[in-house]
């Protein structure tokens, strides 16, 4: 593994948190405060190319293509600048959890249809997985597509969507035969403008505001076969995939957040006096940043190795686990140290800095629980 970036590739990060910084942070405590998701903030993204990351010319627009370690390396710059940790979150879902699957699984007639309102933010689309009693247990869904002439009737309910309130288009995961187990599972490109499914209410939550979440209601209409993302039983195989570029990519702008949270605790650390030093000079709080600082390179090697193996076509299961549950709960340490640094200073929702904090505890739920990623971990080490 060689992580040395080339200029072109540390360039592009660079222009990244210099985009996220001066163009994805308005009105973001107003915003986080009335639970608010900005169209703006996300034409803006795709205009400067996030959301078209990883798709080819000729779906995309773009003159150029990034492979999945420079796009780590895009996102991770995008977390640094921005102050919106549910705007970058949302763009990785919809970039990594429904773009890539379509690219890798779609048939081209499907790529030329969704990927270019993908890429220019005209659509926006949602991963739908989760039900109300298939949460861990992912593949125990209640969700049917039931064959009928011309297409699929599906019929359920899918919870805790990403983006689901506001989404065109969903990648949906509905078992064509519940007796088949994971094997009838099939994924579904659903429409919401041909009326394939209801969205519910933008639900409240603890953290990621500026992000929807909510449900998606399937409610027997005919979703088209031409709308079926592989062939009927490939829905485990393609959520298996896509979740491994999930865990890496969908992490990597919290990186970016844990420096931007380093770089402001040493900067106050230096600033701040008591007792006629800076707080720095005391070691409690010095051993706090050191902690910080290890973190973020330790997550930092994990996300590029899965990044790395990715790109070189490998699986990447077990460092995806591991590297999922190290970063979200890195990102909950660091975000609590940052607060305990700053003081009262940072438990004022103004600074932001308690914001991080409540938007860094939904990494240890969203794309598999730390207790998954443990169970996870340690099936593949044969225990």
């Amino acid at each position: 593994m060689d992580f040395g970036w080339s200029d072109e590739e540390l360039r592009c990060r660079d222009a990244a948190f210099e985009f996220a910084k001066r163009e994805l942070g308005d009105d973001i405590v107003d915003r986080d405060r009335s639970s608010r998701f900005s169209r703006e903030l996300w034409r803006r993204a795709a205009r400067f190319g996030i959301q078209s990351l990883l798709l080819p010319p000729e779906y995309s627009g773009r003159k150029d293509q990034r492979d999945i370690l420079t796009a780590v390396l895009i996102m991770e710059g995008l977390g640094r600048g921005s102050p919106d940790t549910g705007l970058c979150f949302a763009l990785s879902a919809q970039v990594f959890t429904v773009a890539l699957p379509i690219l890798r699984f779609g048939t081209e007639e499907q790529r030329r249809r969704f990927l270019p309102g993908l890429a220019s933010g005209d659509l926006i689309g949602a991963h739908a997985l989760s039900e109300p009693g298939a949460g861990s247990d992912a593949f125990a869904l209640e969700t049917v597509a039931r064959r009928v002439p011309g297409g699929y009737r599906l019929e359920g309910r899918k919870r805790f969507v990403t983006l689901g309130p506001v989404a065109d288009l969903a990648l949906v995961f509905a078992t064509v035969d519940p007796a088949r187990g994971k094997w009838g599972v099939t994924a579904f490109v659903v429409e919401r403008a041909k009326d394939h499914f209801r969205a519910g209410e933008n639900q409240e939550k603890m953290g990621l505001r500026t992000v929807p979440f909510g449900d998606l209601h399937f409610e027997g209409a005919l979703v088209p076969e031409e709308n079926r993302l592989g062939p009927e039983g490939a829905g485990v195989s393609i959520s298996t995939e896509s979740l491994e570029y999930e865990r890496c990519a969908i992490l990597a702008s919290q990186l970016g957040t844990m420096e931007r949270q380093l770089e402001r605790a040493i900067e106050h650390a230096r600033a701040r006096r008591q007792f006629g030093e800076p707080i720095g000079r005391f070691q409690s709080v010095a051993n706090r940043i050191a902690d910080m600082r290890l973190r973020l390179e330790a997550a930092r090697l994990l996300l590029y190795k899965v990044a790395w193996l990715k790109r070189q076509g490998r699986s990447a299961m077990l460092e995806a686990a591991l590297l999922k549950l190290h970063l979200s709960e890195s990102f909950v340490e660091s975000s609590l140290d940052a607060v305990r640094t700053h003081g009262g200073v940072g438990y004022l929702s103004e600074e932001g800095i308690e914001r991080d904090l409540r938007d860094a505890v939904g990494g240890l739920i969203y794309a598999g629980t730390s207790d998954m990623q443990r169970r996870t971990i340690a099936r593949l080490l044969g225990l």
